[in-house]
């Protein structure tokens, strides 16, 4: 028999309280709840409608009135290029020095000048098509006989690219600000303070911080890809056992760098200058936008060491190359690395006041 008075409540451990804690102030912030779940579709739905899948533009082009009629109607016949007529060279020299056209046609006595900036890609290939219209148009003929076969393949899109380095982006979006600000503002309201009188771990309080990141994985993982995949038709081709092992390491990793970056921090302004510092280098060279191959040699060994890369390039292999789990050891190996070094560093230098 209980003593009367006595509370018989059983009492959950502190790390299950505290998780449940961090869960209620996510779901209570109407802002954390945007920029998790809605900006990055929105972000999704703009670029998906920019890059859609559309007819080639034509490139305007500029021909001198005193050009043949012959090659003005090669060139008007032209796949790809949209022709204007100019009133002398002054008048064509003008529209390309002001860029409404990438190329300007000029006769000249028994041939044909090309004028164009060859550091504009739209200018280089207005200048192949013109040629290859105007040399068609007086009779020459290709001595191999060329066939095309156009194809489009979910995968190859921008919108294809660009949802993993999205979902990689989000990760690391809500692990970095959603724990650091969180950690910050309590220390700033003194709440921090008042725990160290508790029975608490560091430990348990960091770790809280981790679980409850776990809560909303699922969630915030399943909706962009849903989104992807019924919006824009963004393929699948992997295991989702594969995507949710990924996702779960790199959500823990990122939330490790957000305990990292707020351990020291007392104000909004400092942890926020540090999660811009932190963050701001995987925004450009991960890989997000554009791939992360386009960056200089020397810059590869400090790119591919980033977390976000990792995530990105894992993700896009398991959903656009159905990469099997088994050949994301390296990405894997990173990934654990980053949550480790980080979180064991935090735990090392955070202070409660």
């Amino acid at each position: 028999m209980p003593e009367p008075g006595r509370n018989t409540t059983p009492v959950r451990p502190a790390l299950v309280e505290l998780t449940l804690v961090r869960v209620r102030e996510f779901i209570r912030e109407p802002e954390a709840l945007f920029w998790v779940f809605v900006f990055p579709l929105l972000l999704a739905v703009g670029l998906g409608i920019a890059f859609r899948n559309r007819p080639p533009e034509s490139v305007r082009i500029g021909v001198v009135e005193s050009a043949p009629a012959g090659m003005v109607a090669a060139l008007d016949s032209a796949e790809g290029l949209s022709v204007v007529r100019m009133a002398d060279d002054s008048a064509a020299a003008q529209a390309l020095r002001t860029a409404d056209v990438a190329l300007v046609v000029s006769p000249t006595p028994g041939g044909v000048i090309y004028r164009f900036d060859p550091s504009r890609p739209d200018a280089r290939n207005a200048r192949l098509l013109a040629d290859r219209a105007i040399q068609v148009g007086a009779g020459r003929s290709d001595p191999v006989r060329v066939e095309e076969a156009r194809v489009s393949e979910r995968g190859a899109r921008y919108i294809d690219f660009f949802i993993p380095g999205l979902l990689g982006l989000n990760l690391m979006g809500s692990g970095v600000w959603s724990i650091a600000f969180a950690i910050v503002t309590a220390r700033k309201q003194k709440l921090l303070k008042r725990l160290v009188a508790t029975p608490m771990s560091r430990a348990q309080y960091l770790g809280s911080f981790l679980l409850s990141r776990l809560v909303f994985l699922v969630l915030e993982v399943g909706v962009l890809v849903a989104f992807g995949a019924l919006a824009f038709d963004v393929p699948m081709r992997g295991s989702w056992v594969a995507l949710a092992v990924v996702c779960l390491v790199a959500a823990l990793a990122f939330s490790a760098l957000g305990l990292l970056v707020s351990s020291r921090a007392r104000t909004v302004e400092a942890v926020s200058g540090l999660a811009n510092l932190v963050m701001l280098p995987m925004w450009i060279f991960s890989g997000v936008f554009f791939s992360a191959a386009n960056f200089p040699k020397a810059l590869q060994p400090f790119v591919q060491a980033l977390p976000l890369t990792a995530t990105v390039d894992a993700l896009r292999g398991i959903m656009l190359r159905g990469t099997p789990l088994t050949a994301l050891g390296g990405e894997l190996a990173l990934l654990a690395l980053w949550l480790v070094l980080p979180f064991v560093t935090a735990l090392w230098i955070f202070r409660w006041r």
